[in-house]
């Protein structure tokens, strides 16, 4: 193609998930649902931690960080991906498409960078609980929240700033529900074989990073509550990790689906079903699973019920 008769993209056509009509209220209706069960989950969450004197404790302080960030996640592809179900045409800017990439690639690694942290505050809970409360002061948990944003920052920016750099003058039609990398840069009509590098071992050191601090630890609480002589006690030391460790499992186990593999194997229809459950479902099944295997939060929960009959 000639330098002249190149096209500058301006702007990329969505395909969403589907393009029957009739589906498009149902599904409009379902993830509306969902968004909505997210943001009531995970900011009550939030809530319930802070009015709940009992709860402030470190493992509380990253649940409410990990809520916030979820809320915060299923607000970057939600609201345009139900905007795209009501009409004809789904457009995104060519700006908007970037930053919609940058705050997808810097939440979804703050989360990863959360869990392993959040595996590490229950190994120094269990493994060394008399020096629970030096090992994570305040001040440290503090940092350590902030590393894991600033983890997920210089990810998303490396990712965001080698996409920029790249010339669409092309196609516009991008084959998903939102400004995923895979596929933008199939559409690309520069050579991407430096951004597929950087996505492969960028996802690939930081994933296998932060699973291996999860692995780790666990081995290491799994060492420690099998010296715990009382029945009991094994039980109760083991139902303060329940909660994490399913989501843990969801999370890298939805991801090594998508992200940790080579683009040959890359399949959109794979990658949809795969992305709906990361992006979405999991955001609202978290505050499920830490309220309903957690007995503290399910206490508090009753407390703020009763609390609430008690006024009305």
């Amino acid at each position: 193609m000639t330098k002249e008769n190149l096209t500058v993209v301006t702007e990329f056509i969505l395909l969403g998930l589907t393009d029957r009509a009739e589906l498009r209220v149902v599904l409009f209706t379902l993830f509306l649902v969902i968004y909505t069960g997210t943001l009531v989950g995970n900011l009550g969450m939030i809530m319930l931690i802070q009015v709940t004197p009992k709860l402030h404790t470190p493992m509380y302080f990253f649940l409410s960080c990990l809520s916030f960030v979820d809320a915060c996640y299923s607000s970057v592809i939600a609201p345009k991906l139900l905007i795209n179900f009501l009409v004809a045409r789904e457009t995104i800017s060519f700006p908007a498409c970037i930053a919609q990439h940058l705050f997808f690639g810097l939440f979804i690694t703050t989360e990863g960078f959360l869990l392993s942290v959040m595996a590490y505050d229950r190994y120094e809970a269990i493994v060394h609980p008399l020096l629970y409360t030096a090992a994570m002061s305040k001040r440290k948990c503090v940092v350590l929240a902030i590393g894991s944003c600033t983890g997920g920052m210089i990810n998303s920016l490396t990712h965001t700033i080698s996409l920029g750099k790249l010339s669409f003058c092309g196609s516009n039609v991008v084959d998903h529900f939102f400004c995923d990398i895979p596929p933008l840069l199939k559409l690309s009509c520069s050579d991407t074989s430096m951004n597929e590098l950087l996505l492969l071992t960028f996802s690939g050191v930081i994933a296998m990073g932060t699973f291996l601090v999860v692995v780790i630890s666990y081995i290491s609480i799994t060492i420690a509550i099998l010296r715990i002589r009382s029945a009991s006690g094994r039980k109760r030391a083991f139902s303060t990790c329940a909660s994490h460790l399913t989501a843990v499992t969801i999370f890298y186990g939805t991801l090594s689906f998508s992200y940790i593999q080579p683009s040959s194997q890359y399949s959109v229809a794979h990658e949809k079903v795969v992305s709906v459950f990361y992006t979405l479902v999991i955001r609202m099944l978290n505050p499920l699973i830490y309220s309903l295997r957690n007995k503290e939060v399910k206490d508090a929960v009753k407390r703020a019920i009763e609390m609430k009959h008690f006024s009305c």
